[in-house]
């Protein structure tokens, strides 16, 4: 398979997680978004939507995340990545989408080039504005994970779920964005917790080809 990625996208970083975490190997295209490539012929062939991560299956191209991800998950059930129940999967499909609904679309390189080129938003305005999404989306988490008096050392139990594949990315841009974690204990715990684990470590952005 073949993974065509940016290795500072947060949506493929959140892919490059649930690969690792399924033990699938995939061969590393990198798309630089630094110099717009994916708006090329070559890669719009690739992806009509001109955006990463896709997934190249050997039958078909796969994109959007969320929806890769579910086919991992659906394909390669174990280990799972969500947990038994319905009334649990939903609390961890909750928690990601905290992040993959409201965080990061309106935090995502074509809003903020919009905001630069369009609106004059200098790199302060940029950082309050995305600053502003993550701490309430961030504020939400971690009073949900807080009322979870059964949690164990990741967002859902004492395993990575779905929702840490989510979240572990979006600690990332919010670094980068100048964001304080202080604010969030219980977020910056987990994601500790998932920085001692290989699936993450190699997932990191600056742990890619293309860094």
């Amino acid at each position: 398979m073949k993974l065509y990625s940016f290795f500072r996208s947060g949506t493929s970083h959140r892919l490059r997680i649930a690969l690792n975490l399924k033990g699938i190997a995939t061969d590393y295209v990198a798309v630089d978004l630094r110099v717009d490539e994916q708006q090329g012929d070559a890669f719009k062939s690739v992806n009509p939507q001109q955006m990463v991560p896709a997934l190249d299956t050997g039958d078909k191209i796969m994109i959007q995340s969320p929806a890769i991800i579910e086919w991992l998950e659906e394909k390669h059930p174990t280990p799972a990545l969500l947990p038994q129940g319905a009334d649990a999967r939903a609390r961890v499909r909750a928690l990601a989408a905290i992040v993959g609904c409201d965080i990061h679309p309106i935090n995502n390189r074509r809003i903020l080039q919009t905001l630069r080129k369009q609106f004059g938003a200098n790199e302060d305005a940029i950082n309050a504005w995305c600053g502003t999404w993550i701490s309430a989306g961030f504020d939400a988490y971690e009073a949900l994970i807080a009322a979870d008096s059964a949690r164990g050392r990741f967002s859902f139990g004492d395993t990575p779920t779905l929702a840490d594949v989510y979240l572990i990315p979006q600690v990332e841009s919010a670094r980068r964005f100048n964001v304080d974690m202080r604010r969030w204990p219980l977020i910056s715990a987990i994601d500790q917790a998932c920085g001692e684990l290989e699936a993450f470590k190699q997932a990191a952005p600056m742990s890619q080809p293309d860094a």
